[in-house]
């Protein structure tokens, strides 16, 4: 088995699943130390045509209520910020142009979803928490390259299938959420998962009828 199996972590920390998943990347599979890729996830459901679940007033409630939940049975420190969806784009491009190192994600995350901190309101409190300035920030996220690159890591993700964050993808397959981690970690061991059996079959199933636009 190879231990050290390339992988990448697709995020925005627009996302509280995110946040959970983030919190229990310690129960990956030894030989996934994926990397951390900062995307736009509105960015996400624009490509496929979709909406994101704070865009449905009752998914929303239920996304929040289910984020809490999730995390009080994992003892998940969690607290949601005074707004939300918020506009997370300065702050992805500020993980970005800083590398997303480990350390600043998981602060940043801690930040909005750990403490439920305002990012607009409280930006150079944010800055501070990811080991930067105010005035260093505002120079990195200004630059035409850092601005480029997340939008290069959004449409790779998509052209890769991703649809949402979190997305940990390895070996040209996508685990969406933050409750496939048993999945991807079986994968690691079962690498034919998907080739034989329902796996193989589920991607042969043809669509039997497709909502179309009201007239």
């Amino acid at each position: 088995m190879n231990p050290n199996i390339p992988a990448r972590w697709y995020f925005d920390i627009v996302s509280p699943f995110a946040y959970l998943h983030l919190k229990r990347l310690g129960e990956l599979h030894p030989a996934l130390a994926p990397e951390f890729v900062p995307v736009l996830f509105a960015g996400l459901p624009k490509h496929w045509e979709n909406k994101g679940p704070a865009e449905l007033a009752p998914k929303r409630l239920h996304t929040y209520r289910s984020c809490i939940w999730t995390a009080s049975q994992l003892g998940i420190p969690f607290r949601l910020p005074p707004r939300h969806p918020f506009n997370p784009l300065h702050a992805q491009r500020l993980l970005v142009a800083l590398g997303a190192p480990r350390a600043a994600v998981e602060a940043a995350y801690d930040f909005v979803w750990g403490e439920g901190r305002d990012l607009a309101a409280e930006w150079p409190l944010f800055c501070e928490r990811v080991g930067i300035s105010e005035t260093h920030a505002a120079t990195l996220i200004a630059d035409p390259a850092v601005k480029q690159k997340l939008m290069d890591n959004t449409a790779q993700a998509a052209a890769q299938g991703v649809f949402g964050v979190p997305t940990l993808e390895f070996r040209g397959q996508c685990f969406w959420g933050s409750d496939a981690i048993a999945w991807a970690n079986a994968y690691v061991d079962q690498p034919q998962m998907f080739e034989s059996g329902e796996m193989r079959r589920a991607a042969e199933i043809e669509i039997g009828a497709a909502r179309k636009e009201a007239r």
